[in-house]
């Protein structure tokens, strides 16, 4: 056999192994949250907790128990609805990936805030963290079992 066409060969098994590696890594990130999203069907991923409400809808002190995404706006199909006037129809998207939440602004003309800060684009959030959407804010606690 040729010099060149051994490297070539061991290129190709360099490059296939690697891919295997890649592949492994991605069904092995995928089982993770295959995992964590099957946990007890009796507790909540989170829930959002009502802080402050000028417009009275929804009340303050009200609990949502949050799905592993969720939507917050004025429109009847979010899955939390704000009566807020400066709330848009799709105001923001709450997401939970692997362990960790994320709010992400979808496209409001008000912004979403976390903590007092503008958020652009996907942002992590933590237990106790508040989320303003509008003139309502919300906190972000841990879930509980049913």
């Amino acid at each position: 056999m040729d010099v060149f066409f051994l490297g070539l060969w061991l290129v190709r098994l360099a490059f296939l192994a690697l891919l295997y590696v890649v592949l492994f890594l991605v069904v092995r990130a995928l089982l993770r949250d295959l995992r964590a999203a099957s946990r007890e069907p009796g507790t909540e991923l989170g829930r959002l907790v009502v802080v402050a409400s000028p417009s009275g809808e929804p009340p303050r002190g009200a609990v949502f128990a949050l799905d592993a995404v969720t939507t917050i706006g004025r429109d009847v199909n979010s899955t939390v609805v704000v009566g807020d006037p400066f709330a848009s129809g799709s105001h923001a998207v709450l997401s939970y990936r692997g362990r960790i939440w994320y709010v992400e602004d979808a496209g409001s003309r008000n912004g979403t805030f976390v903590n007092g800060s503008p958020i652009a684009g996907l942002s992590p959030i933590g237990f106790g963290d508040e989320i303003v959407v509008g003139e309502t804010s919300f906190r972000l606690d841990r879930g509980r079992r049913r």
